[in-house]
Parts: C-alpha cells; sequence; structure tokens
C-alpha cells in the first residue's frame, strides 16, 4: 500500500508557546512522531505539515519531508486538522503523487509508538476499515460528570442508577488524538471518520498523554523517565 503520514506541526500555538518544538528529553517534541512513523515501516512518504520554516528544518533534520508549507487558510488556529490533510493531498496530486491511505500522527502525542502504528494499521487491514483512530480508556467515568447550576446545588448530580463502585460500571473510552488512519478515497469523497467503517485501535493510557499545557508537558516527561 501506498501511504502517507503527516504530522501537522503549525507555529502558533497559545496555550504553550512553539509547543511543537519544545525540547522534551533534549529532542524537540515533533520528532518523536516522525521518529515513530520512520520505524513503523509503514508510510512511503512522511511529510511535516507547517507554517513554519524553522519548524520545517527541525522536521527534515529528524528525517520528514516538507516539500511545500502550509497556506495561510490552514495556519490559524480556527483551521482543522481536516483541512490540513485535504491540503497536502491535493497539493502531492499536483506533482503527480497520490495515495491510498493517510495517517495523521499529531506530534503532541510522543508517547505514542511505532509498534502501535504498526498495530492500528495491522487493525485497519484485518477490518478492511476505512479509518481507525486510536482511543484509550478515560481516566474517570463520565456518569460520575454533569453540569452544575449557578447555586453549585449537587441534588441529583449523579443518577441513582451510576452511584457505584467505578469497577460495576461500563468501561468508557475516549479519542486520545494519536493517531489517525483513513482511506484516502473514502476522505475525498466526503465520507464520514466515524462510521460503520470505522474501528477503534485502543492504547493504554500511559502512552496518551496528549500535550496542550505545560502541565501535559510535565506528565509526559515524568511519564517518559519512569515508564
Amino acid at each position: 500500500m501506498n501511504n502517507l503520514a503527516i504530522i501537522p506541526a503549525r507555529s502558533g500555538s497559545k496555550g504553550l508557546k512553539d509547543k511543537n518544538i519544545k525540547v522534551l528529553n533534549g529532542v524537540p517534541l515533533l520528532s518523536y512522531s516522525v521518529k515513530a512513523a520512520l520505524s513503523s515501516k509503514e508510510f512511503s512518504h512522511i511529510m511535516l505539515s507547517t507554517d513554519s520554516q524553522i519548524y520545517a528544518e527541525i522536521g527534515i533534520e529528524c528525517g520528514a519531508e516538507v516539500p511545500f508549507l502550509r497556506n495561510s487558510d490552514n495556519s490559524s488556529d480556527t483551521a482543522s486538522s481536516w483541512d490540513v490533510v485535504r491540503e497536502v493531498l491535493e497539493k502531492y496530486h499536483k506533482i503527480g503523487l497520490d495515495f491510498d491511505n493517510v495517517a495523521l500522527l499529531q506530534p503532541t502525542s510522543p508517547l505514542r509508538t511505532a509498534d502501535d502504528i504498526r498495530n492500528a494499521f495491522e487493525l485497519y487491514r484485518q477490518k478492511n476499515a476505512t479509518s481507525v483512530v486510536s482511543v484509550c480508556e478515560t481516566e474517570h467515568s463520565p456518569l460520575w460528570s454533569n453540569t452544575l447550576p449557578d447555586n453549585r446545588s449537587m441534588n441529583g448530580f449523579i443518577s441513582n442508577a451510576n452511584n457505584r463502585q467505578r469497577q460495576k460500571l461500563n468501561t468508557y473510552y475516549r479519542i486520545n488524538g494519536a493517531i489517525y488512519i483513513v482511506n484516502v478515497n473514502h476522505f475525498l469523497s466526503g465520507g464520514n471518520i466515524y462510521d460503520s467503517g470505522s474501528y477503534a485501535y485502543i492504547m493504554p493510557t500511559e502512552r496518551s498523554i496528549d500535550i496542550d499545557t505545560q502541565l501535559d508537558f510535565l506528565i509526559a516527561e515524568t511519564v517518559m523517565n519512569n515508564l
């Protein structure tokens, strides 16, 4: 199969300045995703999508290709990752390169491994899927969550049916943002990523940290150093 990995790394992060190149254990954050993609051996091309020449140079040093920079419309904080994927696929098409499948590997998931990528692709092939999305168990059951009224009353906060031991509640999962694999034809034709052809690749919580804040960064560093 002809597979493309896209690592989206714009330079305008507001929550944590320059987080995509922030040094984690001596290495720029985005390099973990580049190296995991390279080690997985699943891709014919590994592309860093960025609006920054500085980021591009770091990505190239790590082993990614940057044949073009991201356009201005997709460099704002309102652009979605899927807008970026569409732009990349269209620009590759213009230079004569088309792909069967595309994997979106966010640089904010540095603990995702090459094995995770390989296993997700294996699931994709076994299921003859249109997409595979990585998930992990939720840290806390959403059945113990609710909104609060202005007076902060806890009346009815948890229903009687859900007021029981955690072990007796159903297991819930959340999208962890580490791996998205999508059939290119399905995506470009407007297919839903979360349809009947979509399957979950389950990752452990300790490899599912998604860095958005300084606290997330410190947690990732601690996990990386201790596990």
